[in-house]
């Protein structure tokens, strides 16, 4: 085995770029007689567009709807029963219907000089009635967004069965509604788009920051009705894309389209103003729960109805349904859950159209289940923790197969639980609690949360959806060099996850040689196998599958040549650190490598022919995916003045199945639960009544600071999936999902002695207050009850 192969916790590969300051963005490309982009986007959120005003001196470098009428609109189709699908315009044509809805493209040599053609271009509008509400969006007098919809509704479904008798039956039932605020994606890096034609390829290239290279060329393939031979897709680095980056969007079409009529290259960076007003927005979602138990806090049954807010149109390949229909299917959790039914409803609005993404559904559903646990456990006056471990599927139960038809690989999620527990001293947390409440002192909270992730989404699992992605399968090319290193192409992206250090990892694993001498190229389609792209925390499982496959054939190739030139059959060979060995002999596979090609008659002429290059491929054998899985646990202050949260101390103890690199696991966890604090505490895209925007800069969009950060312990458990090659489980997402659940149910747990509850995210002072206020208390926690 390499010292640089699985479980190694070996430096990054691609950070010495990074830290440099020698990386290549799409912002740093430059071409001869580029051309600037900047969008007229609609201030309005619903109205009808009258003819635009631009002054002739303007107009050639100015393109409207009129203008690109060669782009066909954005359609996200699929066989998902109860789908309705409708056209997304790359350019509002008759009607907008958000804030921020692209109009026109002015063209100019910088974007300073684009942006001021861009003010001197106007339209004028008949406004109409905004619906920003999605409840309000299903009534049968709500403004029509699409004529297509009925009551505004892309979709909707029902899962599970009636369970009357459980119902009428249960000791104990709560009731809880549960929203979860639309967010913005926030990357480090906006997206952004140089295209251009290739004349002497007879191309189009587009340079995009994307997640899914493949996937975007198949879109420009589409709606701009050409050959994909004729289209190259290049994602350069990429600095982060949480799904944002992995979906097509009209930017890419429009620009496209320009490089082909103009001939000349074209640029469009995207600044943190479109981003946070016209860009991705991600879950906004609103539960309706009601958990039914036995005296002790068993669940019994589960009933649930779930409203998705899409915004005003539906994205492609994935559509806006599916964000409604993970969160029914994941609901349950790693709970014992027999009796399940849910309703979900996935609603037009006018705002941006949800991206699907930043762990999609799961945050909103594990957040949802868990405030629920802990809901049952103050029901029945026991220790959620204790609660929650009774609920649990046991490990003696695994494989398990929920009440929503999922199959739960591995794992043992009430020693997860056990183990978090142990990382903090809950006696002396709830003494110090006690004390705290009697002393005037800030409140002290304590919150659990324990969730699965669905990892590796397979052909089946998609395909039951009757989405049009099908991610199931995977491809690498592998190739030995001359001198014995190792080349890999593979057509994902790496955008912050290290995958050019642990792609290589695997290859290294396999094969005996240090990553050094190992190369990862990805990101661009004229070079790479077909791939769907880096989404869903699929590609160790995958990719990693598929380049041990490749290195498993070359590694059976280079053996035959090994034995010839060894004067021994094959059977009579190992294989180990990247060398044939027999009796005292050995040869190394720079050795073969070299004789292979510079001095190939000393092999068996059908050698010739073989060559050291294979393209491997992977789909697990039971394609169910894997499911990683965690508990963490938050242990929170609240100024009793002021309602501000202060986090103590955080918890998270993840299972990810076997870590290919420890190090770069820890930081996705870590980057993750970040990511989560800002879910639970700070971010929140609002919108008046009329659809505006409240949030365009960082001033008003809060993200968390270093200060909001506690010291973050990391402990972990290494299950293996029993489906997967090395038994690698994804942790793309995993950190990211608990953090809003185990922080609101500390808060809660701090407010139980005033009978205050909060069930909403971000869980800000106002809506502390807020809740303090329903049950007659006000600033200082005084007014009529404990303090």
């Amino acid at each position: 085995m390499s010292s640089t192969g699985i479980g190694a916790s070996v430096p990054r590969k691609e950070d010495k770029r990074h830290l440099h300051g020698k990386s290549t963005f799409v912002g740093d490309l430059s071409f001869p007689r580029m051309l600037d982009v900047a969008f007229v986007r609609s201030p309005v959120a619903h109205a009808v567009i009258k003819e635009a005003e631009i002054d002739a001196d303007d107009r050639a470098h100015v393109f409207t709807a009129a203008d690109i009428e060669a782009i066909s609109p954005i359609v996200a189709e699929g066989t998902i029963p109860g789908y309705i699908k409708t056209e997304y315009p790359v350019m509002a044509r008759k009607k907008a219907n958000f804030v921020g809805q692209i109009l026109a493209a002015c063209l100019a040599p910088s974007r300073a000089e684009a942006e001021d053609l861009a003010e001197r271009v106007f339209f004028d509008f008949d406004e109409l009635d905004a619906i920003t509400d999605a409840i309000a969006a299903t009534a049968s007098d709500a403004p029509v967004i699409h004529s297509e919809l009925t009551n505004n509704i892309f979709h909707q479904m029902e899962l599970g069965q009636d369970f009357a008798e459980v119902r009428a039956s249960a000791p104990v039932r709560v009731t809880r509604t549960y929203k979860l605020a639309r967010q913005a994606i926030a990357p480090l890096e906006g997206r952004g788009i140089v295209a251009l034609w290739d004349e002497r390829a007879n191309q189009l290239v587009v340079h995009s920051s994307t997640q899914s290279p493949h996937l975007i060329r198949n879109g420009l393939a589409d709606f701009l009705k050409l050959d994909q031979n004729r289209i190259r897709v290049v994602a350069p680095d990429v600095g982060g894309g949480f799904g944002y980056k992995a979906i097509l969007h009209p930017e890419e079409l429009i620009l496209g389209y320009l490089a082909l009529k103009l001939k000349r290259p074209v640029r469009w960076l995207e600044d943190r103003r479109e981003h946070l007003t016209a860009g991705a927005n991600c879950r906004e979602h609103i539960y309706n729960i009601t958990a039914y138990g036995d005296d002790q806090g068993r669940l019994l049954g589960l009933d649930a109805e779930v409203i998705v807010d899409a915004g005003a149109y539906s994205i492609w390949p994935h559509t806006c349904a599916f964000d409604a229909i993970q969160a029914a299917g994941i609901l349950p959790g790693p709970y014992q859950v027999q009796n399940y039914r849910v309703v979900t409803k996935t609603v037009a609005t006018n705002k941006p159209p949800i991206q699907a993404y930043r762990a999609v559904a799961r945050p909103g559903a594990c957040f949802a289940t868990e405030l629920t646990i802990d809901a049952l456990a103050r029901a029945v006056k026991r220790e959620a923790y204790l609660v929650r471990r009774e609920n649990l599927v046991p490990v003696e139960a695994m494989p398990y197969k929920s009440v929503t038809g999922k199959l739960y690989d591995s794992g043992d999620y009430r020693h997860s639980l056990d183990t978090a527990l142990g990382a903090i001293d809950l006696a002396q947390l709830r003494a110090e609690q006690k004390q705290r409440l009697a002393d005037g002192r800030p409140l002290l909270g304590i919150g659990f949360a324990t969730y699965t992730e669905h990892t590796g989404v397979s052909t089946s699992v998609l395909a039951g959806m009757g989405t049009r992605l099908m991610p199931g399968h995977e491809q690498a090319a592998v190739r030995i060099t001359p001198d014995g290193g190792v080349d890999i192409r593979t057509g994902v992206q790496s955008h912050g996850q290290g995958m050019e250090t642990s792609l290589a990892q695997v290859a290294s694993d396999v094969l005996g040689i240090h990553i050094d001498k190992i190369q990862v190229t990805h990101g661009d389609t004229a070079l790479t196998p077909y791939s769907t792209g880096t989404y869903a925390s699929r590609c160790m499982i995958m990719v990693g599958g598929a380049i041990a496959d490749g290195c498993d054939r070359l590694i059976a190739r280079l053996r035959v040549a090994a034995a010839h030139l060894m004067q021994r059959t094959p059977a009579d060979l190992s294989f180990r650190d990247g060398a044939f060995y027999a009796d005292s002999a050995s040869m190394s596979i720079r050795e073969i490598a070299h004789i292979l090609y510079f001095a190939p008659a000393e092999l068996p002429p059908d050698m010739d022919s073989a060559g050291l290059e294979v393209i491997g491929g992977y789909r697990p054998k039971i394609d169910s995916g894997a499911f990683a899985y965690s508990t963490h646990v938050a242990v929170l202050e609240i100024d009793r003045d002021f309602a501000t949260v202060k986090l103590r101390d955080y918890v998270a103890v993840d299972d990810c199945g076997i870590q290919v690199n420890p190090m770069i696991v820890d930081g996705q966890i870590l980057g993750g639960i970040v990511q989560g604090i800002g879910t639970a505490l700070f971010e929140e895209v609002r919108y008046d009544e009329s659809g505006q925007p409240q949030a365009s800069t960082f001033a008003d969009y809060l993200l968390p600071g270093c200060g909001d950060v506690p010291n973050i312990r990391l402990f972990k458990t290494e299950t293996a999936s029993p489906f997967t090659r090395f038994g690698i489980k994804g942790v793309g997402e995993g950190g990211a999902i608990a953090p809003p659940a185990a922080i609101v149910n500390a808060v809660n747990d701090a407010l139980i002695p005033f009978g205050a509850e909060v069930a909403a995210v971000p869980v800000t002072p106002d809506r502390i207050l807020s809740a303090l206020e329903t049950v007659g208390l006000g600033p200082g926690f005084t007014a009529g009850g404990a303090s």
